[in-house]
């Protein structure tokens, strides 16, 4: 099972325990999708940051 399927399953869990469930499988993985890319946004915005704040003179 993927890293994508397993996230799915538990955010589907989580929605079912909170009331939710009229999302289909694909809702889910598409969920997940968009939570991934902007978790991969939010690291390189981040890292860019980081870098950024060493180079500047002090």
């Amino acid at each position: 099972m993927s890293v994508k399927a397993v996230m799915a399953a538990i955010l589907k869990d989580q929605m079912i325990a909170r009331g939710v469930n009229s999302l289909s499988p694909s809702d889910y993985e598409q969920i997940v999708e968009l939570l991934i890319e902007q978790l991969r946004e939010l690291e390189l915005s981040l890292a860019v940051r980081e870098i950024t704040e060493k180079h500047e003179p002090q």
